[in-house]
């Protein structure tokens, strides 16, 4: 497996800080990631399904209906897991409105809390140096008034995020199945047990504009509260609510 010179140390500051957020009782710990996109349409998928006939379906996939974005966010304390699919695409405003609407939906169970550590790899919608998520996580934790700590796997090491094994159990569950429209994708989802535990599933229908980026002179407003690790700026972020 590919190693970058960083690669132990990053790994060794990930369960390290894990750990501590796992023995504060004022941190919540999440593990966040994108699947692969998923093609909406009369397609087969390689799978196997229970059933007394074969089902027929598109033994390729030049056409489909349309595209689902999947967003897992996953609570490391109870285990359950989220999905998000979005519409349109992959972006840092995507993902922090995913992220954003849970919190929402969940911060009554939390009251206590007073730091999330986030599980995440560096892909292209939420790589450290990505000015709009920059912007919009800074946001996040002062609407929020959390303090955020982003924790990345190493370059090519993200299988170890433990997200990584939610979505492997939900492919397995639906692997055989033809996800001819939106609402049988969400429901198969929806069906899917991780670690007995039904996923909590949303459809996200913003249409999200790609390659948003953040003008230098208005960045300088954010990188106050955007901390960079000394020792691994590019993989440890600590970003305070002000």
């Amino acid at each position: 497996m590919k190693k970058i010179p960083q690669t132990d140390a990053i790994f060794e500051n990930v369960w390290r800080e894990n750990q501590a957020a796992d023995e504060n009782p004022n941190s919540l710990r999440l593990s966040i990631d994108t699947k692969a996109k998923v093609k909406i349409g009369n397609l087969s998928r390689g799978g196997k399904a229970r059933g007394l006939e074969a089902k027929i379906a598109d033994d390729h996939d030049t056409e489909w209906q349309s595209l689902l974005v999947p967003f897992g966010i996953l609570n490391t304390n109870n285990d359950q897991l989220s999905i998000y699919f979005g519409q349109s695409a992959e972006t840092s405003d995507f993902i922090v409105d995913c992220l954003t609407d849970w919190w929402q939906q969940h911060q009554a169970d939390y009251r206590d809390m007073n730091e999330w550590v986030i599980d995440l790899d560096g892909g292209s919608a939420t790589r450290s140096d990505r000015t709009q998520f920059i912007k919009r996580m800074v946001e996040l934790a002062q609407h929020t008034q959390l303090r955020i700590r982003l924790i990345y796997y190493p370059p090519y090491h993200s299988k170890y995020n433990p997200i990584e094994r939610c979505w492997a159990a939900l492919e397995n569950y639906w692997n055989g199945a033809v996800l001819d429209s939106v609402e049988t994708a969400l429901q198969w989802a929806a069906n899917m047990r991780w670690k007995g535990i039904t996923p909590l599933v949303q459809c996200v229908e913003t249409t999200y504009q790609r390659g948003v980026r953040v003008l230098t002179q208005e960045l300088e407003d954010y990188l106050p509260f955007w901390q960079r690790s000394e020792t691994l700026p590019k993989w440890d972020i600590t970003i305070v609510p002000g």
